[in-house]
């Protein structure tokens, strides 16, 4: 008896132990979860993990808090996501940066498929083609008279060398048949204001990133860069039809955790956001900001990032981007 109530104590122990961590996956959350951004603020990011932060804090009774991680094409705050402990508490918003990356660089301290698990894919948008007020184009094929009369002349800003806005319009120049010089900044809120000024002349980024200033009239949108015109802009063609026969190109934010977390986890992270994306503030929000929810499994996530690595290494290839 002796021998017995000892390995009686050990096994309850030990199951004790091995229930631990599926009592603390039932629970979760219990404190605030933090949420990379890897890019600087005001961006889209910003917006949309606002908004579902909200949406969390609501549910849960915990806060989101946002973490700008900016620098290195968005590679400084992808790979402390990778490297962060697997428990649910560090999230990450990416934007196609992190499918281009897999292609533009040679060597990344973490693996895109391998060591980040995708929660979902939150929305998809277009891209707008915005120019400053002051630049005589009214439309792309004003844009593209204009760059053909002055080659090299004119720049186009970007969120960075080699980021999906860079790529955007290196496919616009390319397909336009167009010379203009690339002016790279650290993100849509350093890009904007010389944009605005009229220090550069042409600007394709998400358009949650741009549709602020659009509304507010401060600077000119002149297409959008989907297949079809978006719902909330009738008025704007694609770029396909506005003079860039075939061009099309589409942005979307990902929710990504650490490789490793609990699967339990991963899937009350998504079921929340699908639920979250259905609730009609969102809706609303989103289509006036001419972005799709999606809300996705993860498995259809990860299954969407790979198709995105491909396509985006296609046009690295086509533009021979490189990056220092």
């Amino acid at each position: 008896m002796s021998k017995v109530l000892p390995l009686l104590s050990c096994l309850a122990v030990s199951g004790a132990l091995c229930g631990a961590p599926h009592a603390a996956e039932q629970s979760y959350p219990t404190k605030p979860i933090r949420v990379i951004i890897p890019t600087t603020p005001g961006g889209g990011s910003d917006q949309i993990m606002r908004t579902l932060g909200n949406k969390f804090t609501a549910a849960w009774g915990q806060q989101v808090v946002l973490d700008h991680r900016a620098g290195a094409g968005m590679t400084i705050g992808i790979d402390l996501a990778a490297k962060a402990t697997p428990d649910g508490y560090t999230l990450i918003l990416v934007n196609p940066s992190h499918a281009i990356n897999a292609t533009l660089m040679s060597k990344l301290p973490y693996d895109p498929v391998r060591d980040l698990t995708p929660i979902t894919v939150v929305v998809t948008q277009s891209y707008g083609a915005i120019v400053p007020n002051t630049l005589p184009v009214k439309t792309v094929k004003d844009m593209i008279a204009l760059a053909k009369s002055k080659p090299g002349e004119l720049n186009f800003a970007s969120s960075g060398n080699g980021s999906a806005s860079h790529l955007a319009a290196e496919m616009f120049k390319n397909m336009a048949g167009v010379d203009m010089t690339h002016i790279p900044y650290k993100g849509t809120g350093t890009a904007m204001p010389d944009l605005i000024s009229g220090r550069t002349s042409l600007y394709i980024n998400p358009l949650l990133a741009v549709i602020n200033q659009v509304q507010a009239k401060q600077v000119r949108l002149i297409a959008v860069t989907s297949a079809k015109r978006v719902a909330s802009l009738p008025d704007i063609p694609t770029m396909s039809e506005a003079g860039v026969p075939g061009y099309e190109a589409t942005s979307w934010y990902m929710l990504l955790a650490p490789s490793k977390t609990p699967a339990a986890i991963v899937t009350k992270l998504n079921e929340e956001i699908v639920k979250d994306l259905k609730a009609e503030d969102m809706r609303e929000m989103m289509a006036r900001a001419g972005v799709e929810p999606l809300g996705n499994t993860p498995a259809e996530a990860m299954a969407f990032l790979k198709v995105e690595i491909a396509r985006w290494g296609k046009v690295i290839r086509m533009a021979n981007v490189k990056v220092d």
